[in-house]
């Protein structure tokens, strides 16, 4: 069997596996963790959440569905996948549809729960998904739920500190990467679909502001915030805010041609490869990612995607492929789950309980890698 074939055979046994254990019957909902976890806290939100998490998923690690089938059916072309979007994916995200509160957005838990807030990164993550769905399957209504999405995103943004969205918009007390970075891909991919040049000044300012403001000049990865009440810089350092600024710069670099998109995105993957990879202990002449949010390595790998357009250089692509034959092969869960936050040394029973975002993820990194045909070398 090729690697092409096997990534799609991994991606499709893990989401009949995801399907099976997440999806709350007779619902277009799942669940946040499997096994159900009662006593479980969403720790992602601006305010630790004990409430709900027990009940369905947030909208974040639905989100991550949409992500996943989208991805299967752009490699497979699979009409399979385009019904899963209609009849699950779609009629579940309008659970979370805030039209209460204007402009309409996706709130962070299901409307029937009453009001919640209201995450920028969780309705640019949805926009996205919405424009690959128009471009899958030319249907206009994906295309008008990107573009409304936008339409929030622009009432999150002013010139407080330069430019820039804010995470939260009840609570706004900070501009992050995670906001901006994927807003500027967003705005760029909807350039791509509709020719609306204001779609293109977006993106290039977003890209630059998060650029002169977040990135660490000393390795030019990305830092992840900046607070609004005195400029301090929150200094983390995920995979994916260095994963969107990574494809931001590739598609400017696609749509305009100019050389210092290039260079930039150059420097940036290097920079990725070496703090979010480590060499393999089991395949010495091969890098593999450290553990870590495994969601976020998959928006990592978005970034490297869209540079391979470019360059066609399979060398990060292969250190991906290595970690996740790898990954597979170790994993013995009888459920075929997979633990988060680790790519190495995990056998898939280290976990009590598995995030649904985790399943999700690795879903669409098996699918997105298999549209390549790269060899395992």
């Amino acid at each position: 069997m090729s690697t092409k074939e096997l990534l799609i055979q991994h991606a499709t046994s893990l989401l009949d596996s995801t399907l099976q254990y997440y999806h709350i019957k007779e619902t277009y909902l799942f669940s946040e963790n499997y096994p159900p976890e009662q006593n479980a806290t969403a720790t992602y939100l601006a305010e630790p959440d004990t409430a709900h998490v027990h009940k369905a998923a947030y909208l974040w690690p639905t989100s991550g569905m949409f992500s996943a089938i989208n991805a299967l059916l752009k490699v497979t072309g699979d009409e399979r996948y385009a019904t899963l979007l209609d009849s699950l994916i779609l009629p579940g995200l309008q659970c979370y549809h805030d039209t209460v509160r204007k402009p309409d957005a996706y709130q962070s838990y299901l409307t029937s729960s009453g009001l919640s807030d209201r995450y920028y990164d969780d309705n640019i993550w949805l926009g996205i998904d919405f424009v690959e769905s128009y471009e899958l399957t030319k249907k206009p209504a994906f295309l008008e739920s990107a573009e409304a999405i936008w339409h929030f995103l622009e009432s999150g943004r002013d010139t407080l500190l330069g430019d820039g969205i804010y995470w939260c918009e009840q609570k706004k007390f900070s501009k992050n990467t995670c906001s901006n970075a994927p807003a500027a891909v967003l705005a760029l991919k909807l350039y791509r679909a509709t020719k609306n040049e204001l779609y293109l000044k977006a993106g290039k300012e977003l890209y630059h502001w998060t650029k002169n403001t977040l990135q660490d000049m000393a390795d030019d990865l990305y830092f992840d915030n900046i607070r609004l009440a005195d400029a301090h810089i929150g200094k983390t350092k995920y995979a994916y805010n260095s994963g969107q600024m990574l494809q931001a710069g590739a598609l400017l670099y696609q749509l305009t041609g100019e050389p210092q998109y290039l260079e930039a995105i150059k420097k940036l993957a290097q920079a990725c490869g070496t703090y979010f990879f480590q060499h393999s202990t089991q395949e010495p002449s091969h890098k593999v990612l450290k553990d870590g949010n495994i969601w976020f390595t998959a928006i990592l790998l978005r970034g490297f995607e869209e540079m391979y357009r470019i360059d066609h250089n399979p060398r990060y692509l292969h250190d991906f492929i290595t970690t996740l034959d790898q990954l597979w092969a170790c994993n013995k869960n009888k459920e075929g789950l997979f633990d988060d936050n680790r790519f190495a040394g995990s056998d898939g029973n280290g976990d009590t309980h598995k995030w649904l975002l985790t399943q999700a993820a690795l879903i669409e990194m098996y699918a997105r890698l298999s549209a390549f045909d790269i060899e395992k070398q």
